[in-house]
């Protein structure tokens, strides 16, 4: 999740009121997003490269292709139920890329002008995704509630906490299904536990917003046609939320500190930003000063929050492949 600020109390609550006590309900004051919490968790460092720093990125083409999936399971639920087939999944493949260019600049650069097989065999390993998710789901029988949905909630009275479902399946009995598609391979444990994080931290917002524990949290690995299903309870989520709380509190102080220390492990091979990491013989860029730098409680309070996602706003979490495909 990434700390950020949140200046307007209202934006992310409604009308400001004021508790039992009369003393005035205490502003929000920053909002966190899975991925970035995630990035903390992994390497404090890289948490700043990428949410103070801002450090450019370039996409892989993995998480290009994970982006391209994901349209396109999205796509894929607009059509009537019985024309969701594969043949008409691997049809939506070559438009959506189109689009997904027009609208994103930064993915016309994940190849390069020579590599004239890259794009032809990127769209071709995107179907073969695709076949994956027949293999585990047939959307023919299926219904999602929301696709892509924007989810948040505020905790402890002031961390906005939020971040986008992949699906939300609703059964008649209002059981919820939380679906997260993965395309890259079924993990070992310990990547498995980032992504149950991830789907642990929207049980908590679909749990405080409509007062439902979700019944099932599922990840699809669509590379290996498997299923995981979790089944959280009240009492896990409870304990999730004093974690979240925790994690927060830690970027708070590590951002005061100016301290955002790396944390060296195998994952170091898919980060971006050796040449700045310490780890690596680099050195840092200088730390942002409070004027410009985006972190916890460093967004002027005059600056308004706005009512709807824009990929401009650095404190609404985006759809891009760095956010929400890394670990895809």
């Amino acid at each position: 999740m990434t700390a950020e600020t949140v200046t307007s109390q209202t934006a992310a609550r409604g009308p400001e009121t004021a508790p039992a006590s009369g003393r005035p309900t205490p502003p929000v004051t920053a909002s966190l997003s899975p991925s970035r919490a995630a990035d903390f968790k992994t390497c404090p460092l890289l948490y700043r490269f990428r949410s103070i720093d801002r450090l450019p990125e370039r996409t892989s083409v993995d998480q290009a292709r994970g982006t391209l999936v994901h349209a396109v399971l999205e796509r894929l639920f607009d059509l009537p139920a019985d024309q969701r087939t594969p043949a008409a999944a691997a049809d939506l493949v070559a438009p959506q890329w189109e689009r997904l260019v027009t609208e994103q600049a930064e993915l016309a650069d994940v190849f390069t002008a020579d590599d004239l097989a890259g794009p032809v065999e990127f769209l071709e390993s995107a179907r073969g995704l695709l076949d994956g998710y027949f293999t585990v789901e047939d959307p023919r029988r299926l219904e999602p509630a929301e696709r892509e949905s924007l989810v948040s909630t505020v905790v402890d009275d002031e961390l906005l906490i939020r971040g986008y479902i992949d699906r939300l399946d609703v059964s008649p009995d209002g059981a919820l299904r939380v679906v997260d598609y993965k395309t890259g391979g079924a993990p070992r444990e310990a990547f498995e536990a980032r992504a149950l994080f991830q789907l642990k931290f929207y049980a908590l917002v679909l749990w405080r917003t409509r007062g439902v524990v979700p019944k099932v949290l599922r990840l699809l690995y669509l590379k290996d046609a498997e299923i995981c299903d979790y089944a959280p309870d009240a009492d896990e989520l409870v304990r999730f939320e004093r974690t979240v709380l925790a994690l927060w509190h830690a970027i708070e102080q590590a951002t005061r500190a100016r301290d955002f220390r790396p944390r060296p492990s195998r994952l170091c091979g898919w980060c971006n930003h050796q040449a700045h990491c310490p780890a690596f013989g680099g050195t840092p860029p200088p730390f942002p000063e409070p004027a410009t730098a985006v972190g916890p409680a460093t967004i002027p309070a005059t600056v308004p929050v706005p009512t709807q996602a824009s990929p401009t706003d650095p404190a609404v979490p985006t759809r891009s492949g760095q956010e929400e495909r890394s670990s895809s």
